[in-house]
């Protein structure tokens, strides 16, 4: 999978799921400060999932019929150390599949 993270979450994240998968993050790729909506035109072509604390996208977005999906991640804060237990089940969530144009949830 090819995963972009959004840029609430600590970019040394990328390095806990980059063993298994191609993972940029929106300050490496110079994007910080583009609106959801853009955000998803410039994904379409390069990227399967964004991974995001953003509360709000199931809100923000219109995902169907969109090639992308997002990973919306629930944790204390997004600190690094609060954000490692919840990566063996974005490992698992990205291994089994997340579909196209959906928003799934995970974490407390």
């Amino acid at each position: 999978m090819r995963v972009l993270l959004d840029e609430n979450l600590p970019v040394d994240l990328a390095k806990s799921l980059s063993d298994a998968h191609e993972v940029e993050t929106i300050a490496g790729l110079r994007w910080q400060g583009v609106s959801n909506g853009e955000l998803l035109q410039r994904m379409e072509d390069r990227f399967d999932i964004l991974l995001t604390m953003d509360r709000g996208i199931r809100y923000q977005l219109v995902l169907r019929g969109r090639p992308v999906s997002v990973v919306a991640l629930r944790a204390h804060s997004n600190r690094l150390s609060d954000l490692r237990p919840l990566v063996p089940l974005v490992l698992t969530a990205l291994e089994d599949g997340v579909e196209p144009g959906t928003v799934r949830t995970l974490g407390a």
